[in-house]
């Protein structure tokens, strides 16, 4: 008999999907693609390079110093989700509660001490000011994060320049540069890089594409696969229709609109996920939208400019848990669709692959500090509440080896660590992961690997107080009054959340599934 997708043992763990929340995939109706970084994987650190010196000609042109020209790109400085503070001009990696992990200033990473004199507590509450924080959520932002930390620290070192009183920037005579006016700076050649015209990155990609995006053959096989099916798919990028189809074409060939049921050109994410834009068709023949906004359904393959989700809705029914947005972007992506749709979701993480060979090879450090967390939770557990204050343990062993073996495998991942967690906390990113990405892997292919009907299974997980008390202690317990016992179908007007609801949909299902996919045609 032949298989629809490897057996397990074959299925690597750099082809895996892991997961959050269970998601069956015959539930799924209606998948939707983002692009960059998504079905068209740049080459890296080839493509943030080019990033990275076309910012920095930018902002010659704005008038920063000519040297900038001499400064190159480094791979190994920067990782996805780090905060930049434009108050201070830190670069922060942050826990999920904004307590700060590691924290560098230009090229400097700073002391525990120089953290502290800054932020109270190693603490910076996000929401308190939200103009003040960037998060670096995008694998776009690679480029000009490190663009940010090398003109800070350009700065902070010229002898001219004087560094200001109040950490907020630098001085020269009565001119003052701000560290948050570097980053508006940077923000604006980073959109005009962005842009598409004859001098901008985009177009210069599109005449070296081999040279900076792979053409995976995967992507024809996992698109035939879905709609093979009988689900729909969708293309929704923020790129414009030149870019899109100069790098579709390139992916998968002239007819590449025939993959997909309805492609979004100039979405707009994360407003597209709201009140969005004009809906405007766009003609393949100049590439430039029709007059008039469209009403009404879309033939297939049709390309549109614009748009919101509501459109969508009303082209094919798509809605709620029985659509899946695949993307790269935590927020525009991921977040939006979760947050205002319900949509279920798949986040790209590219640099999942060398996060797992490194987590496979350090795991036993991983180990040593889950035993040193146990020994000072040990130490504690034997205390009552009449200990003296002689009975104190001394847990300053544990603690200084804990921060060397942190320090060790952060370093391990790059220079500001891994892109998940710090020793044995996670990141900001890592907890927006958790909680926004129902699934999540390194690449949108790995799909092809599993069948369509695959149920994808989310781990059981126990809070503290489940995981922590035995049945013995229990036992100790005083009896709670039990409540009076009711048959099963009895819910006294209280509605159950059953775990049926994503559980794989029976044979009467699937083929009521399979009528109505055929009559939306």
């Amino acid at each position: 008999m032949a298989r629809s997708a490897k057996e397990p043992s074959e299925r690597n763990a750099f082809q895996r999907v892991f997961v959050n929340r269970s998601v069956c995939l015959e539930k799924i109706r209606f998948y939707g693609f983002d692009m960059d970084y998504t079905l068209a994987m740049y080459r890296s650190p080839d493509f943030e390079d080019l990033l990275y010196r076309q910012i920095l000609e930018r902002m010659i042109f704005m008038g920063y110093p000519e040297q900038l020209r001499n400064f190159n790109y480094d791979p190994t400085f920067a990782i996805r989700g780090l905060w930049f503070d434009q108050k201070y001009g830190n670069l922060l990696k942050v826990d999920g509660f904004g307590n700060i992990l590691v924290g560098v200033h230009g090229l400097h990473f700073l002391k525990p001490a120089e953290i502290k004199s800054m932020y109270p507590g190693k603490f910076l509450a996000m929401n308190a000011d939200p103009e003040r924080v960037v998060i670096m959520n995008s694998l776009f932002n690679m480029a000009d994060t490190y663009a940010l930390a090398t003109l800070i620290d350009y700065f902070d070192n010229k002898s001219e320049y004087k560094r200001k009183d109040d950490r907020t920037g630098v001085q020269l005579d009565n001119i003052t540069i701000s560290y948050k006016s570097i980053a508006q700076d940077t923000h604006s050649a980073v959109s005009y890089v962005h842009q598409d015209n004859e001098s901008t990155l985009k177009n210069y990609v599109l005449k070296n594409i081999q040279k900076y995006i792979i053409k995976d053959p995967r992507i024809t096989i996992l698109l035939r696969q879905l709609q093979k099916h009988g689900a729909k798919t969708f293309l929704l990028t923020n790129s414009s229709y030149y870019y899109t189809n100069g790098v579709m074409k390139y992916l998968i060939g002239d007819s590449w609109t025939s993959y997909f049921d309805v492609t979004f050109v100039d979405a707009k994410k994360p407003l597209w996920f709201a009140q969005g834009t004009a809906l405007r068709q766009v003609d393949p023949a100049t590439g430039t939208p029709k007059l008039g906004i469209h009403h009404g359904p879309a033939t297939k393959g049709q390309v549109f400019a614009g748009g919101n989700s509501d459109v969508l809705r009303n082209m094919f029914m798509a809605q709620g848990k029985n659509v899946m947005y695949i993307g790269d972007h935590l927020f525009g992506d991921v977040l939006k669709s979760k947050k205002t749709k319900g949509w279920r979701t798949f986040l790209v993480v590219p640099e999942l692959g060398q996060e797992i060979s490194i987590w496979a090879d350090r795991h036993a450090h991983f180990e040593k500090l889950v035993s040193l967390s146990k020994e000072m939770e040990e130490l504690y557990s034997q205390l009552g509440v009449e200990s003296e204050i002689s009975c104190k343990p001394d847990i300053q062993s544990n603690l200084k080896q804990i921060r060397e073996i942190t320090q060790e495998m952060d370093q391990s991942y790059s220079k500001m660590g891994s892109l998940f967690r710090s020793g044995s906390r996670t990141t900001f990113f890592a907890t927006q992961v958790e909680r926004f990405a129902d699934l999540y892997s390194s690449s949108c292919y790995n799909l092809i690997y599993y069948p369509q009907f695959y149920f994808f299974r989310a781990a059981m997980t126990l809070m503290p107080h489940e995981s922590t008390v035995d049945h013995v202690s229990r036992k100790m317990q005083p009896k709670v009054p039990s409540l009076p016992s009711q048959s099963p179908n009895s819910s006294n007007g209280w509605t159950y959340c059953h775990e049926e609801d994503d559980a794989p949909i029976s044979e009467e299902g699937v083929i009521q599934l399979a009528d109505n996919s055929k009559k939306s045609e």
